[in-house]
């Protein structure tokens, strides 16, 4: 097994840090928080002092964090000159497309090998090791990344060049932030028709209207798999989150000029829904903004 830097252990690096510690890695972890350092300690990492300590002798770096913003600096910082050029560095963070395109040249020009590879399933697929992972880089380093990014998930799929990673992972969650608002409004309009929602779900289940938002991820507490909509929208893939997504989606279409009506549409919804207290819930909440108008 390999020695491994993870550098950010929040609500979906926690998880990751700790599958890669099951398979027997050696993973030397960094983070800001201290009740972060104390549960990756408790999952059979080794807590390190910083980024830098992280990144030192290790042969593979991963790094999960908020922005595009911190990747650089982590990378400009504490991953430039410190870690081995035999080592592949490994970006799971949700980032736009620019900044990913620019860290990997940045690498390359010293010798160093980076692929960015968000991923999808949220928490509950961080903590069971059942991620999907889509990754951009050149295909030697999508190999030297895949044995990394296997032990955290269930599929690991090359998208192409650098950047193209970010690109699917935008891509796909403007198409799920757009699905799950049209999802919750064909439920409302089912009710308020007089359809009871569960009969709704099963015909629509099994039909063409059929969508993951609404098959595993409903929106309406009682009806289909257990969702966060059964947990009073707690936990899940925050509304922040998406909202996140969204935005980094918009500047993509703005950037090339392509006109995504229904992605702006789902942004501004996100826009207003995600503010205060809201922006914690899951993403799915997003139903209770479609019955304040109502």
């Amino acid at each position: 097994m390999a020695r491994v830097g993870f550098i950010g252990l929040g609500n979906m690096g926690g998880g990751m840090a700790a599958n890669l510690a099951k398979k027997g890695h050696d993973v030397h972890a960094f983070d800001l928080s201290e009740e972060a350092l104390e549960r990756a300690r408790k999952a059979g990492c080794l807590p390190v002092g910083s980024a830098r300590e992280a990144a030192d002798k290790a042969e593979a770096v991963i790094t999960m964090l908020p922005a595009g913003s911190h990747v650089e600096q982590v990378y400009k910082e504490s991953v430039f000159g410190i870690a081995d050029t035999a080592a592949v560095l490994i970006d799971c963070s949700t980032i736009d497309v620019e900044t990913a395109v620019q860290v990997a040249d940045a690498a390359a020009a010293k010798g160093l090998t980076a692929v960015d590879a968000p991923v999808s399933g949220g928490i509950a697929a961080a903590n069971a090791g059942t991620l999907t992972f889509m990754v951009g880089g050149t295909q030697d380093g999508f190999d030297r990344a895949k044995p990394f990014l296997d032990d955290m998930g269930k599929a690991v799929i090359h998208a192409g060049q650098n950047g193209t990673g970010q690109t699917a992972k935008i891509c796909n969650n403007m198409l799920l932030g757009a699905t799950m608002i049209a999802t919750c409004e064909a439920f409302l309009l089912a009710q308020k028709q007089g359809l009871d929602p569960q009969k709704f779900y099963d015909i629509s289940s099994v039909s063409s209207g059929q969508s993951w938002s609404m098959t595993s991820y409903c929106p309406l507490p009682g009806v289909g798999p257990e969702s966060p909509a059964d947990h009073d929208y707690a936990g899940g893939f925050a509304s922040a989150l998406m909202l996140k997504d969204l935005r980094l989606a918009m500047a993509a279409a703005e950037a090339s000029g392509t006109d995504t009506p229904m992605g702006k549409r789902a942004a501004e919804m996100y826009e207003h829904f995600a503010q205060g207290a809201e922006s914690g819930l899951d993403f799915s909440a997003i139903i209770r903004s479609l019955t304040k108008t109502e």
